[in-house]
């Protein structure tokens, strides 16, 4: 038996609260109505699968040992996907996407949970996202967290998701009428498998084991960490404390605290955390300069990528005029299968 599908699943912005997830924090994030869709056909015994976007075509088998060593390279997301799924037929079909590559609006957990569900996934959002995130894992070796695979599959529309990442507990917050979420390019394309992600990563582990769970540390408690672990610490501690702040302003309507905010948590981000550029920083100053602009942050795991930016309705209108690549985005619904 053969069945036509077509899978889509969406990119993410996150307004606030980056390398929280993988210290059990908080995080608000909204998945966007840019993403990833796959057309193809279920049925036979490979997975055979273009993109619009790359030269090769990923050709697999259903048994892969090892995605980490497929090439195209492209396709070791696809390997990930097919090595935890463990399917019992293959899918022909067809990839198309509008989400920029490398710009860090999680093109990559887009793809896996497209992939998955045209591969016949059934389960609930939640089990989708872990098994995109263990797909990237095994495809990357990069220990990513949850934010970008969890926001893919719970987005709600008009909604950012307040995620606890200690329990996984997510409250949906209603993005006000009157703003414009807008997401502007450095110019600085990113790759987490070449960038220090891991290296924070460790050292954020390394203050848990300190001093306990970071999401009810203080300051005070990171006092005694060494000073990197104590800088990385002190990020992930106020960045939870300004997610909750940022969900009641929105909650609220309450525009005058996004701005103080937003540059709060950018500054943390590029001292504390240390994953900003100079690309980042000049892109941040150039977005709070202009009117009608809330506040302006980089926003996902850094090392280039993206700048997030909250402003007044129809403030920029034409938001690749800044830096040459931008998008206006809407809060949108989260990964889904419709078949044909």
């Amino acid at each position: 038996m053969t069945d036509r599908v077509v899978a889509f699943a969406p990119g993410r912005v996150n307004l606030m609260g980056d390398h929280t997830d993988y210290a059990g924090g908080l995080a608000l994030p909204i998945a966007i109505d840019l993403g990833t869709t796959v057309r193809g056909i279920r049925g036979g015994e490979r997975v055979v699968l273009t993109s619009t976007d790359r030269e090769r075509a990923a050709d697999l088998p259903l048994s892969i040992p090892d995605p980490g060593s497929v090439e195209p390279a492209w396709g070791r997301y696809l390997a990930g996907v097919v090595a935890e799924l463990q399917p019992d037929r293959g899918l022909v079909g067809a990839i198309t996407t509008t989400l920029p590559i490398g710009a860090g609006l999680s093109s990559s957990a887009a793809l896996e949970l497209a992939v998955a569900l045209a591969m016949g996934f059934a389960g609930p959002p939640r089990a989708l996202a872990h098994l995109g995130q263990r797909a990237e894992q095994r495809a990357s070796g990069v220990p990513c967290g949850l934010m970008d695979q969890l926001t893919s599959a719970c987005g709600i529309e008009g909604h950012a998701l307040l995620i606890d990442f200690s329990d996984e507990t997510i409250l949906p917050v209603r993005v006000p009428d009157g703003i414009d979420v807008i997401v502007v390019h450095s110019g600085e394309e990113r790759a987490l498998a070449t960038s220090a992600y891991a290296r924070r990563r460790a050292e954020v582990e390394s203050a848990i084991e300190e001093i306990g769970p970071l999401r009810d540390a203080t300051t005070a408690d990171a006092r005694s960490l060494p000073d990197a672990v104590r800088r990385r610490a002190r990020h992930v501690i106020t960045e939870n404390v300004r997610v909750r702040s940022f969900a009641a302003a929105l909650a609220s309507g309450d525009t005058s605290l996004i701005g103080p905010l937003m540059a709060e948590s950018h500054l943390s981000l590029r001292d504390d955390f240390e994953v900003s550029t100079a690309a980042l920083d000049e892109t941040v100053s150039r977005l709070t300069a202009l009117p009608g602009v809330l506040g302006a942050r980089l926003t996902g795991a850094g090392f280039g990528g993206c700048v997030v930016t909250l402003t007044e309705q129809g403030a920029i209108a034409d938001p690749s005029g800044v830096t040459g690549r931008g998008w206006i985005v809407r809060p949108s619904t989260g990964a889904r299968t419709t078949l044909a």
